[in-house]
């Protein structure tokens, strides 16, 4: 089974960084982003990745390309006719298929790109800028169980503490301990989609979220997989700083895999 991972908006919401490089491309722990998603998810045997580039794309394209001068020693042997010698090579078991899906296309219309790399398979998407200990494995046996086009996981980023139910007059009627449906359940990709997604999508215009998965809603297609673990975004410098403080403490609850 392939991941699409969409890595193609600009990143204005931290345009500090996003400026010089695709969001995905900003570093926790001097890797980007998008390589901590990658080996989150070849932990659980996924191993073939589509980039849906666009900003700013060959910069994801080059690092992929020098993946060895990344995370290897090198020697550069000027003496000897300009030779290179790589180190200790470290090398992931991966397939990755980064596409140019244009600077201003949409969500969906980037995921319409890739469709002929998917073929008439059963595929997994998610968004190039956030990381989560999601449980691969579970997300796809629920998906199959149900046999709707689409899954996607959510996640409680509300309300933390327990909760207090106030009736008439102010009189407390109850406590109770906080339940995974309190506060606001997002959408926070982790998706696995049927190939019938794609007729959904129009064009380069078309919206994923407001356009294909409230379509999807209406066909009664879509079902949502509770995530009760660990999931941050990086819209913002505080968020990325909070990532690298985890990272650096070696208590990065994503890092599912061992070195």
């Amino acid at each position: 089974m392939k991941a699409v991972i969409l890595a193609g908006g600009y990143g204005t919401r931290i345009s500090e960084e996003s400026k010089f490089k695709p969001k995905p491309m900003l570093e926790i722990g001097q890797m980007p982003i998008l390589w901590h998603i990658m080996k989150v998810y070849s932990y659980y045997g996924i191993k073939e990745f589509i980039i849906c580039a666009g900003y700013k794309q060959h910069i994801i394209k080059e690092w992929f390309a020098n993946y060895f001068l990344h995370t290897s020693d090198i020697t550069f042997d000027f003496t000897n006719g300009n030779d290179m010698i790589v180190h200790n090579k470290r090398a992931e078991s991966w397939k990755v298929t980064v596409v140019d899906t244009g600077l201003n296309t949409q969500t969906g219309g980037r995921v319409k790109r890739i469709k002929d790399y998917i073929g008439d398979e059963t595929f997994l998407l998610t968004y190039g800028d956030a990381v989560g200990n999601v449980n691969i494995t579970k997300l796809i046996d629920f998906h199959k169980s149900h046999g709707k086009i689409g899954t996607v996981s959510v996640y409680n980023f509300g309300q933390s503490k327990g909760v207090v139910k106030i009736g008439d007059n102010n009189l407390i009627e109850n406590f109770r301990e906080k339940s995974d449906l309190d506060g606001n359940l997002i959408n926070i990709g982790y998706m696995v989609l049927e190939p019938a997604v794609f007729d959904l999508i129009k064009d380069d215009r078309t919206d994923f979220e407001s356009e294909t998965m409230n379509e999807l809603v209406e066909m009664r297609q879509l079902k949502s997989y509770i995530h009760k673990g660990f999931w941050q975004c990086m819209d913002t410098m505080r968020e990325k700083k909070k990532l690298e403080q985890l990272w650096e403490s070696g208590q990065a609850p994503w890092k599912v895999w061992e070195d």
